[in-house]
């Protein structure tokens, strides 16, 4: 039916469903984002140390190849190669002994071979050609590295290993070329696993510097998704991050592959958890909307039902109920229409029947948001379990902005130790949103905090210096809020100063004089804000010679916002509690 309450339900019903979509996909999408980045960092941290682990083994064959070359018997027996002098049985017995006690010391090197400078091979002992091993050009590499190790690459005969060469520089004969040592290293020796704890299995892969897979747990080439540049890779149907990270040392490359699903754990709880939470919430809003559109209406109602059943000789008054000042209004005129009626009937019986029911008092219905703290608290303790604590803070934080906001003081006076608190709470859940962009400092002597002022005095123009200052401003901004005696009174100067975008000259003349003039009609966003601050302020403190609120600001340096207050004697009853100090 379409009826006013029905209206109203859904109306309230429609808007709360906006709010709580907004706020959902806000909290899912910044909490998503945040263990996106954290699971990405963490890999990338991953990725990092088997690179380095990968260095280290190749710094081992680096090390223990070079301790060969640099061997007495190795380089006198090279050294008299290049001298004429032939090899006897003695030498190769040594140079025997000598390799076989550098491959004990290394599990992953398979074998050494040891080559003249015309490329004939010493060790072991055949005639075999280095040219028919290696390409001509990795010798010319090696020349030209004078010493250092050389990666060449799998051995062409059997994917299982890999050959790296180094050149034999003679220390006894200025370091000229005495031969090659040829180093035959298992790939298993440099395998790169990837460990998933999580069940979801990922690819490792370790390429040299040309892009030749060294040791790989991926089946399929993988050359093609380094050279594409992607970030992200479908492999069977399912999304891959691509995490890469280079050696400076080697030249190497190693690749992670790793679910996306990976970095998306934990999500779904959060998301259970704001679908849970909305739920909650629209269902306590839903009982509240019922309340508050029967609450409204039913006086309504009671008054058609009224009118519907007079009777032409009897007209009867609807009795007044607690209800909004509008209804009350209605209600009253109906019941002055009846009374003017029903007074040409019967004057003496209508009057004093008017005068019993008028004795009854208006109240006016007060919505209490305690359903608003109990919601705000059982989501605390449902962060507070699943260890968001930094998140559950930010609730309670909000929980208590909303009840200084909403909750009553005596008489609209609190304390510059309350504003102060309520301001601080306020900072934090801005810095929730503006994150490292927002920084703020409050100075307040001690001997202040307990000066009586009007509720919400200072939080507006500290709310506009962000929004119109610190959110305009790419960089980081700050927020200032102190509090000092005047010079030549007993008054107090509270100032609120950003270093935001600032105000032009022009601008801040409107606001300066509009403020002063009290005009509101050509004041939006932060001069409507500042005008109320300052009509306020007359209206409290009426009596007492202070300086109004005043603006001060450089464009491109920021905005400095002033006013004072007593700094004796203020308050609604003059009286300033000096017993609980900070």
């Amino acid at each position: 039916m379409n009826t006013l309450r029905n209206q109203i339900l859904a109306i309230f019903l429609f808007v709360m469903m906006i709010v709580l979509l907004i706020v959902s996909i806000m909290v899912y999408r910044q909490v998503g984002a945040m263990m996106k980045n954290n699971a990405e960092l963490q890999i990338q941290q991953t990725a990092i140390e088997a690179n380095g682990r990968m260095e280290t083994l190749y710094k081992q064959v680096d090390t223990l190849s070079n301790q060969l070359v640099t061997n007495g018997t190795v380089q006198q027996l090279l050294l008299g190669l290049v001298n004429g002098k032939r090899i006897d049985f003695a030498n190769r017995q040594s140079l025997v002994s000598v390799i076989r006690n550098f491959l004990a010391y290394s599990d992953g090197i398979s074998s050494f071979e040891l080559y003249s400078t015309e490329g004939k091979r010493i060790y072991p002992f055949d005639d075999k050609k280095l040219s028919s091993l290696i390409e001509q050009r990795w010798i010319r590499i090696a020349d030209y590295e004078q010493g250092r190790l050389v990666w060449i690459g799998k051995d062409p005969n059997n994917k299982n290993y890999s050959y790296a060469i180094r050149r034999v520089s003679l220390m006894d004969r200025w370091y000229s070329n005495g031969g090659y040592l040829v180093v035959r290293i298992s790939n298993s020796y440099f395998q790169v696993k990837e460990n998933s704890e999580d069940g979801e299995k990922g690819y490792m892969a370790l390429l040299d510097r040309d892009l030749a897979p060294i040791t790989s747990d991926y089946g399929m080439d993988i050359q093609n998704i380094l050279l594409d540049g992607r970030k992200t890779v479908s492999i069977n149907q399912k999304e891959y991050m691509v995490v890469k990270e280079s050696s400076q040392l080697t030249g190497w490359t190693l690749v992670i592959l790793k679910p996306m699903s990976f970095l998306m754990e934990g999500v779904s709880v959060v998301r259970t958890a704001i679908l849970f939470s909305g739920a909650i919430g629209y269902i306590i809003f839903l009982i509240s909307s019922i309340f508050i559109a029967t609450m409204i209406t039913r006086p309504i109602k009671k008054l058609t039902n009224t009118m519907k059943n007079a009777k032409m000789d009897e007209l009867k008054p609807n009795p007044e109920s607690s209800s909004s000042l509008e209804i009350i209004e209605l209600n009253r005129t109906y019941n002055q229409m009846v009374e003017n009626t029903n007074h040409l009937i019967q004057e003496v019986y209508e009057k004093e029947l008017l005068r019993s029911r008028t004795e009854l008092k208006a109240l006016q219905a007060q919505i209490d948001p305690h359903f608003l703290y109990n919601t705000l608290n059982a989501l605390y303790w449902s962060l507070e379990e699943k260890g968001e604590e930094e998140l559950g803070g930010l609730v309670i934080a909000m929980s208590e902005l909303f009840r200084y906001t909403i909750g009553t003081a005596s008489d609209g006076w609190v304390t510059i130790r309350d504003e102060l608190n309520h301001i601080e709470r306020y900072l934090l859940l801005m810095k929730m949103r503006l994150g490292d962009r927002l920084l703020w400092d409050i100075s307040a002597p001690i001997e202040y905090l307990d000066v009586k002022i009007p509720k919400l005095t200072i939080q507006p123009l500290v709310e506009n210096a962000i929004l119109h200052g610190i959110e305009n401003k790419r960089k980081q901004g700050s927020v200032s809020i102190s509090i000092e005696k005047a010079s030549c009174s007993s008054n107090l100067i509270i100032s609120v100063q950003d270093n935001g975008m600032g105000i032009d000259s022009e601008t801040l003349y409107d606001l300066n004089k509009a403020i002063e003039n009290d005009t509101l009609s050509s004041l939006k966003g932060m001069g409507m804000a500042l005008t109320n601050v300052n009509k306020r302020i007359q209206l409290y403190f009426d009596g007492f010679n202070l300086q109004g609120l005043h603006l001060y600001s450089e464009q491109g340096k920021g905005t400095k916002v002033i006013f004072e207050i007593p700094g004796e004697g203020a308050g609604y009853d003059g009286y300033k509690d000096n017993s609980n100090r900070r």
